[in-house]
């Protein structure tokens, strides 16, 4: 393996404007911070509450981090980094990670750190990717995170949090993966586009077992107008482990939506597709397959997801009451695989796609993660007409989450 970097990088951990300069415009590639461990003083600037170098991946150098049994089971090492010319810009952060023992989290958030903490809008952000305990070799960890535009306080932080064990860290590299968006002149006002000849919508998300009768209900007594319609896969017991396995369910599922189009029509709903299992997907706290997973870390399950969406935009661009598609119920990124697209390229490469189809239907999108409200910061326009850009409301989790899950 090609060593990546061979010896640290600085690139905005200290400012050298003058008074009054503006900093230069961020850009997709810029590197923000990077480090094999090989200089002398590697650890120079960092701030150490545990941690040695040791031999690295393929190198002479690693941070290993070791936490033994007892109380204080953390140690970690933490270096400001600047925040000047990043606001407003998605950061791709990778390293080579190995562990040796590494005991169970007592918390999600707990194990193995690799962190980028903020200081944003008055309070603390801890974004973090996920990594795993035990032992493993040698592995690449990639992930993203965004920086607010009120950012004034940034570090990365790699380490062990409440567990016992070992991990080295090598080749950490901080670059700038998408910069801020810059919108355009908007055109000429005219109507807003709505995709339908109605003074407005409204309905609810219903199940795909919905019988007659529920429809009759949802269009003639409660003067619902549109659903949305789940492509769900439920049951734990019965996980899609294969392409071929996903194309079997999802066919299911589809028959069950053409049979419903005509009761539609029949009682005047429009119908929103909402895609809530796409390919790679694991199992919910919900018992459902979800949009993560393997979504964000195989590159063959997202040409899978594109190929999904171009097959049901040619299934149905005839289908009068489709108004629209929802891409990819509350998309959770987690990991990121070298190759692979975030969610803001993936959706923007489905929507391309079914815009190639079908030129009209309204194109619904919900930000990472999980299609909340603070997701818009960072979510970007989608290059295509007639998009919809949808927030799923869970604040105050403990108002709309009152009894559910315990």
């Amino acid at each position: 393996m090609l060593r990546a970097i061979c010896a640290l990088a600085v690139v905005l951990a200290t400012s050298t404007l003058s008074l009054g300069e503006a900093a230069p415009a961020a850009k997709a590639g810029d590197l923000v911070f990077a480090t094999g461990f090989e200089e002398p003083k590697a650890l120079d600037g960092w701030s150490v509450h545990g941690g040695t170098l040791d031999a690295g991946c393929e190198s002479a150098k690693a941070l290993c981090v070791t936490v033994a049994a007892g109380p204080g089971n953390s140690a970690s090492i933490e270096r400001p980094l600047a925040v000047d010319r990043v606001r407003g810009c998605k950061l791709l952060l990778s390293a080579m990670v190995k562990a040796e023992g590494v005991s169970a989290k007592p918390q999600s958030w707990n194990g193995i750190k690799f962190m980028m903490p903020m200081t944003a809008g008055g309070g603390k952000l801890w974004p973090q990717v996920p990594v795993a305990v035990g032992t493993f070799g040698w592995r690449r960890i990639v992930w993203q995170t965004y920086v607010p535009d009120d950012a004034t306080q940034a570090s990365l932080v790699l380490g062990l949090e409440n567990v016992t064990g070992r991990v080295w860290f090598d080749d950490v590299k901080v670059t700038v993966r998408r910069a801020p968006y810059v919108g355009k002149p908007r055109a000429a006002e005219g109507p807003a586009y709505k995709g339908h000849p109605l003074p407005r919508l409204r309905g609810a998300m219903i199940s795909p077992n919905i019988d007659e009768d529920g429809l009759r209900t949802l269009g003639r007594v409660w003067n619902a107008n549109l659903i949305r319609w789940q492509l769900i896969h439920t049951g734990r017991a019965d996980p899609i482990k294969t392409p071929a396995d996903y194309d079997v369910w999802l066919d299911g599922e589809l028959k069950k939506l053409d049979a419903a189009i005509p009761l539609c029509e029949k009682y005047g709903i429009y119908v929103v597709l909402d895609l809530h299992s796409p390919p790679g997907g694991k199992s919910t706290a919900g018992g459902y397959s979800g949009s993560d997973d393997r979504l964000f870390t195989d590159k063959a399950c997202q040409d899978k997801f594109v190929e999904v969406w171009q097959r049901m935009a040619k299934r149905y661009r005839g289908a009068k009451v489709i108004w629209g598609y929802d891409l990819a119920n509350e998309p959770v990124e987690g990991a990121l695989a070298e190759g692979c697209d975030d969610w803001q390229g993936l959706a923007e490469r489905a929507a391309k796609a079914i815009r190639a189809i079908d030129p009209e239907r309204a194109i619904i999108v919900e930000p990472a993660n999980w299609g909340g409200p603070d997701g818009l910061k960072e979510l970007q326009p989608l290059d295509v007409p007639h998009v919809v850009y949808s927030v799923h409301m869970y604040i105050p989790g403990s108002f709309t989450h009152q009894g559910v899950f315990g």
